[in-house]
This record gives C-alpha cells, structure tokens and sequence, in this order.
C-alpha cells in the first residue's frame, strides 16, 4: 500500500508553492521562471493523468486498423495508409480517430483551450 501524499498531490502542492509563495517574493526575471517551472510541473501532473488516453488511443487505432501494436506502432501504420492513399478522410471512421486523438492531446497541452472544450461538450451530448 502506497502512503499519502499521492505523487500528484505532491506535485500540486510544489506547482501551488511556486506560484503562490516562492513567485511573489523573487525578483522580476525569477519570479517568471518559478511560473514557468509551476507550468511545466502542471503539464507533467497532465501528462501522467492522461496515460490512460493513450491506452484508449492504442485501442482505437488497433480496432480502426485491424492489426495490434504499441501506440507508436499503430500511429506508424495509420501514417504509412494515409501516406499511401489507403486512407482518407472519407474513410468511415478516420475523422472521428483524429478528433478523439486530437483532443486528447489538447486535453494534455491546453486544458482550458475554449474551442477544444465546446467540441468536446458536443461530442459528449452526442
């Protein structure tokens, strides 16, 4: 059994401290770094919470494309039918593979990215 805190609390508790403590009191070009350093340990904390959506991302290139593989593998072979014109975008199912990756990705990068967050509230009433 893990104890507490979780890695992402400890996380947030040092991006909070940057931000909120450390930041205010250092001078102008330092204060900017600790925003920075807070920002990079935000997407971190992101990117970690978001490893189950490349897990989902594999599924859903390994059922679109038929075969099995690693995430990087899949995204090799889309890329290759894409390349070769064995896919397009009037193949069923491609558009809705790139949104769903498209936004997952986002989701990582720029969280609060309005029209990525309009497209995903559609997509989920759908």
């Amino acid at each position: 059994m893990l104890d507490r805190p979780s890695p992402d609390a400890i996380l947030s508790a040092i991006a909070d401290w940057l931000r909120g403590d450390a930041a205010p009191a250092l001078p102008p070009h330092a204060r900017f770094e600790a925003k920075v350093a807070a920002g990079a340990i935000d997407l971190v904390r992101r990117q970690i919470a978001a490893q189950g959506a490349e897990t989902a991302e594999a599924a859903r290139l390994s059922a679109f494309l038929g075969q099995g593989g690693d995430l990087s593998a899949l995204t090799a072979a889309l890329c290759a039918r894409i390349d070769d014109g064995r896919v397009d975008l009037a193949t069923p199912g491609l558009g809705d593979l790139l949104i769903a990756a498209t936004l997952d990705k986002i989701g990582v990068d720029h969280p609060d990215f309005p029209a990525a967050r309009r497209l995903r509230d559609r997509r989920a009433q759908a």
